[in-house]
């Protein structure tokens, strides 16, 4: 389907958007997915009541990381009465702290762990840390076919560990998720996201970050063509379609 821009992220503008599409395509839609934002939430119920609203892993993972994140940086300028220094473990560890336990080796997971422990006795990173891990073992249920058993014990085993840290970032975050969950089951269930368009949307910013500003706007949009289709080039060239 085609793509088109919305400047705003207001309710206001979704609702503009929707109602400018025709009602054979706002009949045909079943299922939206969005950011946690309650703007966006109030424009779908309104100009789509009978869709359903789904708040995919991409961003529920994003808020733990953010979570994980304001820890760090809170219990730092707690213990040390400043912000953190590449000598400090829990600094130079801090892209480990947000990367998935099965995207590191034991070396690298061994060396947060044990950073963590030594630099922080409150033991509160590492608490957000398993906190964030156990909120993607609750997404990863959606890869498994949302099984309603699998989804509840995971669920309760995320709430249990918020509660017990008694962290107040992780008390947010879990009440975050109990407010979007309708929508967070309904993907755990479908398993529908927009990974994919959040993924362009990052290339596009990064091409327009990286030129500092275009004044052809054909320019601007070779580029962005350029860098959003170099998979499907790359295919396309191992495979060509005519005689060279």
């Amino acid at each position: 389907m085609p793509q088109s821009k919305v400047d705003g992220r207001t309710s206001a503008a979704v609702q503009a958007w929707l109602a400018a599409r025709t009602p054979a395509f706002r009949a045909g839609i079943e299922v939206v997915v969005i950011d946690p934002h309650a703007g966006y939430a109030a424009a779908v119920r309104a100009a789509l009541p009978d869709a359903l609203i789904a708040v995919d892993h991409f961003h529920l993972i994003m808020l733990a990381n953010k979570a994980v994140t304001a820890v760090r940086q809170r219990v730092t300028r707690d213990l040390l009465d400043r912000r953190g220094r590449k000598t400090d473990p829990t600094w130079a560890n801090r892209r480990l702290l947000l990367r998935g336990k099965e995207r590191l080796s034991e070396r690298a997971l061994a060396r947060m762990w044990n950073g963590c422990v030594d630099s922080d006795p409150t033991g509160q990173i590492l608490s957000a840390w398993i906190a964030k891990e156990e909120l993607r073992a609750l997404c990863a249920t959606a890869a498994h076919g949302g099984h309603p058993g699998e989804i509840r014990a995971r669920l309760w085993a995320f709430y249990r560990w918020c509660a017990d840290t008694q962290i107040p970032e992780l008390t947010t975050l879990a009440e975050t998720i109990d407010t979007w969950w309708p929508a967070i089951e309904v993907f755990l269930t479908t398993g529908l996201t927009n990974a994919r368009t959040e993924g362009t949307n990052r290339l596009i910013k990064q091409v327009k970050r990286a030129a500092c500003g275009f004044r052809n706007r054909d320019n601007y949009r070779r580029r962005v063509r350029l860098h959003c289709t170099r998979q499907t080039r790359r295919l396309s060239a191992r495979n060509p379609t005519v005689p060279a």
